[in-house]
């Protein structure tokens, strides 16, 4: 339960009554002594929500564009553990790689954990390099036709025997043939052929993990909309990062705060005692692609123009001091390229004021692989 007031866009704050009624769909009363735990494949693109509802709550600042009951995205051929079911039959209360909240049962297909486990270790697959993707589209068949993919998604490819040269009606020679999963009628899960045009911003394996690759993935998300917790079609800061280096093979945590935090990469850790020369030594000598925290918030780091250093990110707000001496406040909400040094938080407070870590990510060989 949050511990500070909620409210609905119409400005109704949740009482404990709504509370119950969101509390009750939990159905804590269906967990036993003993659970079984199901398996499945995410179909399409579905969020992760607080509680299984769809309602979107909001705290008292009132910004429309951070519902707080939205947690994170799925996205399709994404494993998730099932543990749990609502009491209205709807939704599933779901751990994936780095998360554990509700997600809409129609958006899961439920296989057996052999099933699944060897069409993740499928060696031969599709990774979606752009920041979304279609499948092909197939007349009279909606769940593998036009399909949304979005950047760091894996498909398995057909094996040379098992390749058609026409498939629904048309000739495959320009498309890859993958293996989407498909939620049947029943729940169950199916795994049928898609195509995803020989066009389309993909490649077969992952990207090698260069900082021009970096920078390019980077890019592909420029302009679009900022989506807290995937909202809106989108992504957040962390979703924003983590997509891209699930390019890479890399799978991040969810939050900035287990991503700054992690012992994992190489870290240059600041606490409230570090003074701002400490940091610019460390900010002096940055490289492509390190990682940036600050409380919330996560930056790719780009280069230098004119010898300041220059970051994408997704991020709402922009503020800082003109040369006029006026503090200027605006509204970025999208993926941006700013300068770092001049950004603020508030009037007296600047980011690298709050940077805490600087995480750089390198990648090495393991038995010759």
């Amino acid at each position: 339960m949050p511990s500070s007031a909620r409210f609905y866009a119409d400005g109704t704050e949740l009482t404990p009554q709504h509370f119950k009624r969101y509390s009750d769909n939990l159905n804590i009363q269906g967990v036993k002594e003993q659970n079984l735990v199901k398996f499945g494949l995410v179909t399409r693109r579905s969020s992760l929500r607080t509680f299984p509802t769809l309602d979107r709550v909001f705290n008292k600042s009132m910004d429309l564009d951070l519902d707080r009951f939205q947690e994170s995205g799925v996205f399709p051929s994404e494993a998730v553990a099932i543990l749990h079911s609502s009491k209205d039959g709807k939704w599933l209360l779901v751990q994936n790689y780095h998360y554990l909240a509700w997600v809409q049962q129609e958006d899961i297909a439920i296989g057996s954990k052999q099933q699944i486990q060897t069409y993740l270790d499928h060696q031969d697959f599709l990774l979606v390099t752009g920041a979304k993707v279609l499948t092909s589209y197939v007349p009279n068949e909606p769940e593998i036709s036009q399909v949304q993919l979005d950047m760091g998604v894996k498909l398995p490819l057909l094996s040379n025997d098992e390749q058609h040269g026409e498939l629904y009606g048309q000739s495959t020679s320009g498309n890859y043939e993958v293996k989407l999963p498909v939620r049947n009628l029943d729940g169950s899960l199916s795994i049928k052929t898609a195509l995803i045009g020989r066009t389309q911003d993909v490649h077969q394996g992952y990207l090698e993990y260069t900082a021009q690759n970096v920078i390019a993935q980077g890019f592909k998300f420029l302009g679009e909309r900022y989506g807290w917790g995937h909202d809106y079609n989108g992504r957040d800061c962390t979703g924003f990062v983590g997509e891209i280096y699930k390019t890479f093979g890399i799978l991040m945590p969810r939050n900035s705060g287990q991503q700054g935090n992690g012992e994992y990469g190489t870290n240059f850790r600041f606490d409230k005692n570090s003074d701002i020369a400490s940091k610019l030594t460390v900010i002096k000598n940055l490289q492509i692609g390190d990682l940036i925290y600050i409380p919330g918030h996560v930056m790719v780091y780009l280069g230098k123009k004119n010898g300041q250093p220059i970051v994408i990110h997704d991020v709402k707000g922009l503020a800082y001091w003109t040369p006029d001496g006026e503090y200027y406040q605006g509204v970025l909400n999208a993926v941006s390229v700013t300068p770092l040094i001049k950004l603020h938080l508030n009037e007296t407070t600047t980011y690298v004021d709050k940077i805490y870590n600087i995480k750089r990510l390198t990648l090495h060989n393991v038995e010759g692989n």
